[in-house]
């Protein structure tokens, strides 16, 4: 009976998560919503089926019913997140909050395979960082101040990589991390974030070349403080929305040409002075000549991978444990094993949903402030995205980075939900800028009419 259930909770799970990314683009066809509720109705009802039956083949497998109780505490959380962020801000964005909770939901299910303990761990951060982030679409909504705060930006920014440059702990020879009375987090994640306010905070009103130049001197102070501490993998997410940002506040090419030079010119620099950076090369480039050294993660990933199939092994059937640091680097390979290639398909495209999403805010914005700080967390979210899995299927050498929602570790799910529910508070400053404009309409459209009247009178007299 039990392999019954799992073989075909395989084809159930692909099935509900296909039909839940199609709704992730339905969404697009409706311009409000009102709207689109059907689609967000439909989006929870697929997201619980999905859990559910992940959970439901735990529990088979194992025969442990911690895994039930574990599973019942995270439904009541994430039908908590969903219900109260609806009750507490019924004007922001349910797409958004509905791709979190299906992301978080897939990240406690594959954690929860690949060690408990950790699972555990991740689950009550994500708590409190929820109950936490729920302020933040308020604050940000409210604060008109956070756009004068140019250089507090870059100052906490500096100062913060810098703490950890000099007193942070050394992981495999990259400084990443600094603990506070036995807490550790890893400052770089939170500091993506101020970062991207540090340049829309510069760039909204004055773009020309000695305020770029400006910001190019401290945002390079950022990246060589990140390479100096061998995080290059976050050095480099810096440097691409620092280019990114530049161009779409300028509209000017030059400096999109100027910053991919500059890119492959430091990419050729961090080749010929980082030892560690040769070697994922090698890696990347024929990681099977060092298989039992250099080549053994990706190798590992890629066999993970391949194995799963279109439908995956199933839960608890494959040997994701193999891979290491598998909960953190290499957790889509994890998923791709055991949940399948469409799934992990899937997954994927639920990111990029999240992305066309952050985009549409950022072009409907009015005020280039808020503009630029949902198109920065966009391209920093994405990347990030693009750089886990990329580097899991040797599309490019590995980072070290985590995935987003789904990667094991504090600092980096705390960061992503605060990104998410920034991107709240710009969503429903721009339905308000919407509902400003709706009103300005319908008053001068009674003036209009008056002097069309007016108009009408003036010719009836004259002839």
């Amino acid at each position: 009976m039990e392999i019954y259930i799992t073989e075909l909770s395989k084809y159930f799970i692909t099935l509900f998560m296909a039909l839940y990314t199609l709704e992730c683009f339905l969404v697009f066809r409706y311009q409000d919503e009102e709207s689109r509720s059907g689609c967000y109705i439909r989006q929870n009802l697929l997201m619980f089926l999905v859990h559910f039956s992940c959970f439901l083949v735990i529990c088979f497998e194992t025969g442990n019913i911690e895994y039930l109780f574990f599973y019942v505490l995270q439904q009541i959380l994430l039908f908590a997140t969903v219900m109260l962020f609806r009750m507490i801000y019924p004007k922001g964005n349910r797409l958004i909050v509905n791709n979190m909770c299906l992301l978080l939901s897939i990240g406690f299910v594959i954690l929860t395979r690949l060690s408990f303990e950790k699972a555990i761990k991740q689950f009550f951060i994500v708590t409190v960082s929820i109950v936490a982030g729920m302020l933040i679409p308020y604050f940000i909504h409210k604060l008109k101040f956070l756009k004068s705060l140019t250089w507090v930006y870059a100052g906490a920014g500096i100062v913060a990589l810098g703490i950890v440059l000099v007193l942070g702990a050394v992981t495999y020879g990259s400084k990443i991390s600094y603990s506070v009375a036995g807490v550790t987090f890893q400052p770089s994640e939170f500091v993506k974030i101020v970062f991207v306010f540090f340049l829309a905070s510069a760039l909204y009103e004055s773009y020309g070349l000695p305020r770029v130049m400006l910001t190019a001197v401290l945002a390079g102070i950022h990246v060589l403080i990140l390479v100096a501490s061998r995080d290059l993998g976050s050095a480099l997410i810096f440097f691409i929305v620092y280019v990114m940002m530049v161009f779409i506040a300028t509209a000017r090419w030059i400096y999109l040409f100027l910053g991919c030079a500059g890119g492959c010119g430091a990419a050729v620099l961090a080749y010929q002075f980082f030892s560690h950076v040769q070697v994922r090369v090698q890696a990347w480039k024929d990681p099977f000549s060092c298989i039992d050294d250099a080549g053994y993660q990706i190798t590992q990933s890629l066999f993970a991978i391949s194995s799963g199939g279109w439908f995956g092994l199933g839960l608890f059937r494959g040997t994701p444990a193999s891979i290491p640091f598998v909960e953190a680097d290499f957790v889509f390979s994890a998923v791709a094993e055991e949940l399948g290639i469409l799934f992990s398909m899937c997954m994927i495209l639920v990111c990029i949903s999240c992305f066309i999403m952050f985009m549409d805010i950022s072009v409907r914005l009015q005020d280039k402030f808020y503009q630029l700080i949902a198109f920065g967390l966009g391209v920093t979210y994405i990347f990030q995205v693009f750089l886990t899995v990329g580097g899991g299927t040797k599309f490019i050498p590995m980072t070290g980075v985590t995935l987003p929602f789904i990667s094991y570790g504090g600092s980096s799910v705390l960061t992503t939900l605060v990104m998410f529910f920034v991107i709240e508070g710009l969503f429903i400053i721009r339905q308000e800028e919407g509902a400003k404009r709706v009103k300005r309409k319908k008053r001068r459209r009674p003036v209009q009419r008056e002097r069309g009247r007016a108009e009408d009178q003036e010719e009836e007299e004259e002839e």
